[in-house]
């Protein structure tokens, strides 16, 4: 891996992309409008990025359902668009640098998890779905000998996808490689707090092959960009990540306009419950310090409530408060640094706001606290953990999105289920026993649409990815993901 010094470097001759991305080119946003994108440990202005609108949304939308129309790529043969996203995953590999070092600009996400997590997933997530998409099969049904019944799949049209600030790159991918491979045009919307890497992806897609019109992003913010896509009429799919409450705007927006599908992937407020029969505490420890404080806490699948039997509560806050020192506010570019700063001031300000109505509460710090912010400094936090945390806690209750570790004791499994479950989220969770029963019995009863034994955020490109409960209905990843992109027709053939 290069050095610090080396990032440094190339940082400062990299191309940043900051125009939308329309019908294959790129252009200003119609109103000429921009918004600023920072990086966040340092506060500098990375660029003015085009700040797209209704206006801009009726173009990109217009461009994919013509190119859909066409069929320059909807009725292009799959093992065709196979090809193409296989081309573009070489590309991604070929860029991996560049790409990895706009997110960590732009993000302030480490660019040794850049380019240990983000990139091999995403490069991955395209290659595998591209090599899928030519082995799935319609069927036949059941019919009289008179008759004969097809079922197949067909793409939906025209796909929206508003993807988050925490994951530019990967979670962009998630959405972009079942809806392409599955022949649909696609408007991807990006956060606005870090768009730049996927307006590089879109560029590299149009490389590798795929038809102008195809695929078409349009940097802007949610009330505006967001809106429009999930009430266009023309919009057949819209995919969303983010929040719950985001979430429930866009569905609400579906209903007023064409009844689109809306596919959620939402909150999270993950829980880890470990057991006294855990072989291994430091280990667990350790996972437990990454499943909260990789990525600086700003992950969907967090594990932000830490559930321990009471018989080994005081070893395991010793190993976990050891694993922690391991993650100390540092230069992203700087290999060794494993917790960068949080995306913006406004999020810094919003995990501040959780550790004060902790300590209002009476739960007891253990390390960490509210930041003290220097203006031009990055915005930095110290890994905070609170042990005597009761779930009538708010900050046990509510997703932070920050490095923010409430511990809770129980007694037994059915306590250690109840609390888990008593939660509105339910995304992933984390159960650590040595006990084969107890790992099938306790992972059923769990309200939550993954689940970790003896691990945390395991999976890959065969697993899905999506939550129960407020965290949402649909699932990235795995065969399941290009279903929701696709429509069944059936036939009926009288002979």
């Amino acid at each position: 891996m290069k050095t610090k010094a080396e990032w440094q470097t190339l940082s400062k001759s990299i191309t940043l992309r900051n125009q939308a991305y329309i019908g294959g080119r790129f252009q200003s946003a119609v109103s000429g409008e921009t918004f600023k994108t920072t990086n966040p440990a340092t506060e500098r202005v990375l660029a003015e990025v085009a700040s797209c609108d209704q206006a801009d949304v009726d173009l990109a939308v217009a461009a994919a359902k013509a190119a859909f129309v066409s069929g320059s790529w909807s009725r292009k043969a799959p093992g065709e668009r196979k090809k193409v996203l296989l081309r573009l995953a070489d590309l991604m590999q070929q860029h991996r640098d560049e790409l990895a070092l706009t997110d960590t600009l732009d993000m302030g996400k480490s660019i040794s998890e850049m380019l240990s997590v983000d990139l091999p997933d995403s490069i991955d997530c395209f290659r595998w779905t591209a090599e899928s998409i030519d082995k799935v099969y319609g069927g036949i049904a059941p019919t009289g000998g008179d008759t004969l019944g097809l079922i197949s799949h067909e793409p939906v049209g025209v796909v929206a996808a508003i993807t988050p600030w925490n994951y530019p790159l990967m979670m962009a991918t998630w959405k972009l490689a079942p809806a392409l491979a599955a022949g649909n045009s696609v408007v991807l919307k990006p956060s606005e707090k870090s768009p730049l890497s996927v307006l590089r992806l879109a560029e590299l897609a149009t490389e590798a092959g795929l038809p102008d019109g195809v695929l078409n992003v349009l940097p802007g913010y949610g009330h505006t960009a967001g809106k429009a896509l999930a009430l266009h009429h023309d919009v057949n799919v819209l995919a969303f990540t983010g929040s719950s409450r985001v979430g429930g705007m866009l569905m609400e927006y579906a209903g007023q306009s064409n009844l689109k599908r809306v596919w959620l992937e939402a909150g999270g407020k993950s829980p880890m419950v470990v057991f006294e029969d855990c072989a291994n505490i430091e280990r667990a420890a350790g996972t437990a310090a990454a499943a909260i404080f990789s990525n600086q806490g700003e992950v969907c699948i967090a594990c932000s409530r830490l559930y321990l039997h009471k018989s080994i509560k005081e070893r395991f806050l010793k190993a976990l408060l050891a694993a922690t020192a391991g993650y100390r506010g540092g230069d992203p570019l700087d290999p060794e640094t494993r917790l960068g700063p949080l995306v913006d001031k406004a999020q810094l300000d919003t995990v501040s706001r959780y550790i004060k109505s902790a300590m209002d509460d009476g739960a007891n710090l253990l390390t960490g606290g509210i930041p003290e912010y220097m203006e031009g400094q990055g915005y930095y936090i110290e890994p905070t953990i609170f042990d005597g945390a009761r779930n009538d806690m708010r900050f046990v209750q509510e997703e932070i999105f920050g490095p923010v570790l409430a511990v809770c004791e129980f007694d037994d499994e059915d306590e250690a289920v109840r609390l888990a479950n008593d939660n509105r989220y339910g995304l992933g969770a984390s159960v650590w026993t040595d006990n084969l029963s107890r790992a099938h019995r306790v992972s059923k009863q769990i309200q939550s649409g993954m689940v970790w034994v003896n691990g945390w955020g395991g999976g890959d490109s065969t697993m899905p990815f999506g939550g129960v409960k407020a965290s949402g209905n649909g699932r990235d990843k795995s065969l399941h993901s290009i279903e929701k992109y696709t429509d069944l027709k059936t036939v009926w053939i009288s002979l």
